[in-house]
Formats: C-alpha cells, structure tokens, sequence
C-alpha cells in the first residue's frame, strides 16, 4: 500500500524534505500531488531516520508545501522499453514528445540499469566505420568502445555528432544498427537541427531521440543520458543489435550535478563539482561494451565543451581517465576551415589496434596510420619553424614535410559533413599524400605494402 504524507517541511531550490516517512528506499520515485491536482515527480536523495531528502525533477517553483502531499511510489525511475521505441523522439525523462502515441511497453526498465559482471565482458574488436576518414584511419572506433569527443564552446561538435549518427555501420556484419542519441541541456535550435537532420537523412529509422532543452529542469539532466543508456540496453542485449549512444553535452550534465551538490552543501571538489564527479561519470561510461555469448553491443561516444578549451578540466580531464581515447576538435584548424576540425595528433583511440588490419580493414592500415601521424607531425614542425625563421631555413625535405601537412589538413581531414568516405577511400587518400613524400622516407611501412600500395610503383 502506497503512503501518502503531508508533512513536507522545507523547499530549497531542487531539493525537498519530508518528515515521518516509514520505509522509504535511496533513489525510490516519489510524486508530489498539489491541491490544484499537479503531479510533479523526485526522488529519494538521502534518508536520515524518518526524514527524506527529495530531489525534484521539475523544479519547486510555485511549489505550494503545506498544501502538497508526497506519496512514495516503493520503485525506482523505470523507462517503458519496446522495440518500437526507433524512429520516436522522447523528453528526459522519456516521455513522447513527437506527437505520436505513447509507447506500449514490453519492459519496464530500471534507468539506473545492472552491472555487467566484469568476467562476461567481451573484448571490443570489430571495426565501426564513421566514414569521417580522422576517424576511421587515425583513430578508430571499435564496436563495444568508449570514445569522447572533446570540443570547445562554438565548435561544430554537433554537426559532427550528427554526421557520425547518420553514417556509422559495421561493416561485414549483418546484425541491425541503431543509434540512441541523447542530449542535455541543448538549445531548442540544436534539438531542432538534430531532428530535422535525422528526418532528412531517413537516420530517423533507427534512431532514438532523448532531448533535455537548456530551459527544462536542470535536475532532469541527471535522469537523461540514463534513460538512453537503458533503451540502448534494451536493443542491444534483448534484440541482439548494434548499438551506437551518442550524449552530448557532457559538461551541462556536469553542471547540472553541481547543482544538485551545492542545494546539498556538500563540500566541493575541484573546482566546485562534487567529490564523486569520476564515480558517477564512471557509473555512466561504463555501461558500453559487449557481453560474451550475446550478439548485441553498446558503443559510446560522449561529447562535451572543454570550458575555455582546457582539457585539465576536471570534465575532460576524469572522462579521458575512464574512457578509451579522446577526438579532440581544434579552435585552430576550425578557423581555417577545416571540417571537421579534429586535431588528430593529441587524439587517440586506444584500442584502434585491435579493429584494424587484415580482415577487419587491411593488412596495411596500421603501417600508414603510423606513417601519415608521423610525416604529419614532422610537418606540423617544419611550418611552425618556417613562421620563426623563414622559409629560407628550411631545407628542401622540410618544405616537402610541410606540404604534405597542409596537403593533409585540407584533403584527409577537411571533408565536409556530408560526404562519406569508405575506410579504402581513407586508405587511397593516405596513400595518395605519402606519395608527396620520396620512398625512402616512409621507414614506417613495410617494403611489401610500398610494392603494392604506393602510387606510381606499380607501373615499375
């Protein structure tokens, strides 16, 4: 039997206490009927005896406490998962907001999900093609991974967002692929861009939308990326499909914990975010991956704003910790044109090793990857030397290397977000502009593959 309460005592920004509660659990649903009828919806914070903490989603604006009841609903937030869920756009909190009917749930699921036994945790090794060739042919994604996007305030993350959702596939499999895309506190034109571009493209069909507007509650910010998690889940391990999570913005869902720690009074941490930062992004990251004996697996992709492109931030810096590599998207290369702007030498995928090669891509992916990262960077040198002493210093290897970096940057890298490259498209690229280079330069690549790749050997 479900209790109601009237004794509500105090209302602090998102945060509410209820006296003489009886048998209340931590993280239980509670719902808050005012006299006018409205229900509003929390959840349980923190119990101290017969006292609660509640945590409200909407906010306690115009919240009239002694004429409130509180009932505790004796279950945690679930999320109604059905496979008909693709194709929809949600709140959140998953609620429809596309104008179409509620979904008639299968399941209901428990957002905060369960763990994965670490010894059922199979070993991500299938390669995803995003078709963003500084993606697919210097730092790979692998199906299982997590993989963030750190950007910077006015960066075009979600372009690329957008791009990588409407183009990722695995290739050589025949298993379905599905893209659940969340995002928290986005301005209405973002959302607005996401939807339209999703309907454009026909990505709509396999995706599932999640959107939390900069003007909802904060609080919801928290339940959101959780609430994809578990619909990802759901597709993944109960309908044995590809599954690519793509949460954006990872900072606002930072602030958003602020918030809620500083209604606390919590003592801060770094720079004012709680102490328990890592352990809940963690709680979040961790719930990609694949699990052995089930077709299905969940590939992650956060994105989030570097406040003043400072990856030592505490957001950057815990979320590069937990995941599995970091694209880093540079104010440099955006102002002069590039597109996408990813900077791929402080970039990383740290499992790239294991989705490349023979069978998977080609046998000669990881020798040019190795090749193409180390003349780029080499180049990189050469030019910034150029712009101290002169183009007269360099020597004439030098400005070979320097072409070749600006040969990169504006035809490997800068692609657009509408064109969709194959990883042999990438690969003939990166061959293409070795080629700049003279054959006994590329120490890093086997004579074999020079014999057989290399523009302008063949015909020998």
């Amino acid at each position: 039997m479900l209790k109601e309460y009237k004794t509500i005592r105090e209302v602090v920004g998102p945060l509410m206490l209820v006296e003489n509660v009886e048998g209340a659990k931590f993280d239980e649903l509670v719902e808050i009927e005012q006299s006018n009828g409205e229900i509003r919806r929390g959840r349980v914070l923190e119990l101290d005896g017969d006292k609660a903490l509640v945590q409200l989603f909407e906010g306690s604006q115009g919240l009239q406490i002694s004429e409130s009841k509180a009932r505790f609903l004796g279950r945690g937030i679930e999320l109604s998962v059905s496979e008909d869920m693709l194709g929809r756009v949600f709140d959140g909190m998953g609620e429809p907001i596309d104008d179409g009917p509620r979904i008639i749930a299968e399941r209901r699921m428990d957002i905060n999900g369960e763990p994965i036994n670490p010894a059922a945790r199979d070993y991500p090794s299938e390669f995803i093609q995003t078709g963003i060739s500084a993606i697919d042919g210097l730092n790979t994604l692998v199906r299982g991974q997590k993989l963030p996007i750190f950007s910077g305030s006015g960066l075009p993350h979600a372009q690329l967002a957008a791009q990588i959702a409407r183009q990722a596939k695995v290739i050589g499999s025949d298993s379905r692929f599905a893209v659940v895309f969340a995002a928290m506190g986005i301005t209405f034109e973002e959302a607005d861009f996401f939807i339209t571009d999703f309907e454009r493209t026909g990505a709509i069909e396999r995706a599932v939308l999640f959107m939390n507007l900069a003007d909802d509650p904060a609080i919801e910010r928290i339940a959101t990326p959780r609430m994809a998690l578990t619909a990802a889940e759901y597709l993944a391990f109960e309908q044995d499909m590809h599954v690519l999570v793509i949460l954006t913005d990872i900072t606002n869902y930072a602030e958003a914990l602020r918030e809620t720690s500083a209604a606390r009074k919590e003592v801060p941490g770094r720079r004012g975010y709680p102490g328990y930062l890592y352990t809940d992004l963690a709680s979040m990251y961790e719930r990609a991956g694949r699990i052995t004996g089930k077709e299905g697996s969940i590939t992650q992709i956060p994105i989030l704003t570097m406040p003043e492109d400072d990856k030592t931030h505490p957001i950057p810096d815990l979320t590069g910790y937990i995941t599995e590599g970091q694209i880093i998207l540079s104010r440099e290369l955006y102002r002069k044109g590039v597109t996408p702007p990813i900077d791929v030498l402080p970039s990383l995928s740290r499992l790239k090793d294991k989705g490349i090669g023979r069978g998977k891509t080609r046998e000669d992916h990881a020798d040019t990857m190795n090749q193409l990262f180390a003349a780029y960077a080499r180049g990189k040198e050469a030019k910034e030397l150029a712009v101290i002493l002169g183009d007269a210093a360099l020597s004439d290897m030098d400005k070979l290397y320097a072409k070749f970096a600006d040969e990169f940057e504006s035809r490997y890298v800068s692609q657009g977000f509408e064109t969709d490259r194959t990883i042999e498209e990438t690969l003939s690229i990166g061959w293409e502009l070795l080629s700049i280079l003279p054959r006994e330069e590329l120490k890093r690549i086997r004579d074999e593959y020079l014999d057989r790749y290399l523009p302008g050997e063949e015909e020998e």
